[in-house]
């Protein structure tokens, strides 16, 4: 199929390869045109502009980084909505306000376009590997036709619910990364600080019902104190942002929520917001008064 592709960042650009690699013709727009010559070195196409873009495609996928990006993409003038066919399939796999998605998926109707929310986890690697998991929101048969694209960039790929559905589930998912990150590092500063030899200590925990993908994905270069960004500290700020306040507007209790938000919040302001959201752990051990991965 003839793709566009628009936003071609550190999960973007690498989506937009696999699509190139099984055999779609991907047409790339994005802010910065190092990206798009970037995706163009590899095969693809770029485009000037958004309407340049999706002009002829039968799909067009945005992964952009916050709400405010998506609904300027989507809704300004000479925007996917307008600029769009009717009939055109748009998936959206940012991660934004599920809300918002609501309205742009009626909006999307309105103008003729099919529309599915589908927000990913499993970070840069996932991209690159082609194994993302991807919650969908939107109609049977929205979802049924996106799945010859979603397939190429992800596993793990379900339909959890009509408009929004994708990304309620996002923000679970985004809490319970958080959450598992920060008792993980606290785990780890608990058994540092007792003199236990972190890996085997790690690799049993992982063994039983304490197990968890942090500790497969993540343990090694928590322990090496390697905290590059597969996943900024700065995103996952954003997405627990949109989780509280989803939480909000249900009103749901969400204690733990608070805390980790606040947790991410105060890593952010204190110069980690470049960091991957596993450098909850240096933050852990610096209040505790330790310097393993602190380096206080």
């Amino acid at each position: 199929m003839r793709v566009a592709f628009i936003g071609l960042g550190v999960m973007g650009l690498p989506m937009a390869r696999n699509l190139l690699r099984a055999g779609h013709t991907v047409i790339g727009f994005n802010r910065s045109r190092e990206k798009i010559e970037s995706l163009k070195s590899s095969g693809g196409l770029g485009a000037g502009s958004i309407r340049e873009a999706v002009d002829g495609a039968e799909v067009v996928v945005t992964m952009l980084p916050d709400t405010p990006d998506v609904l300027a993409v989507h809704a300004d003038d000479h925007g996917v909505l307008q600029s769009a066919a009717p009939k055109t399939l748009v998936i959206d796999m940012s991660t934004i306000r599920p809300d918002v998605t609501v309205d742009l998926h009626a909006r999307a109707t309105s103008a003729g376009l099919a529309f599915l929310d589908a927000p990913v986890s499993g970070g840069e690697q996932g991209a690159i590997d082609g194994s993302l998991s991807i919650m969908c929101g939107g109609s049977q048969e929205a979802f049924d036709a996106a799945l010859p694209i979603l397939e190429k960039v992800g596993t793990t790929i379900v339909r959890v619910g009509g408009p929004g559905s994708g990304q309620t589930v996002k923000a679970a998912n985004q809490l319970l990364v958080a959450g598992t990150i920060q008792l993980v590092a606290e785990a780890m500063v608990f058994l540092d600080a007792h003199e236990v030899d972190l890996a085997p200590a790690l690799a049993v925990l992982n063994g039983g019902l304490a197990g968890n993908a942090i500790l497969t994905r993540k343990a090694k270069s928590m322990m090496d104190a390697e905290f590059s960004p597969g996943f900024r500290v700065d995103l996952h700020h954003k997405d627990l942002g949109i989780y509280r306040e989803a939480a909000r507007d249900q009103g749901v209790f969400s204690p733990l929520g608070a805390a980790v938000t606040e947790l991410m919040a105060a890593l952010r302001r204190t110069g980690g917001g470049s960091l991957d959201h596993s450098a909850l752990l240096r933050q852990v051990d610096a209040l505790s008064g330790r310097s393993r991965w602190s380096g206080r």
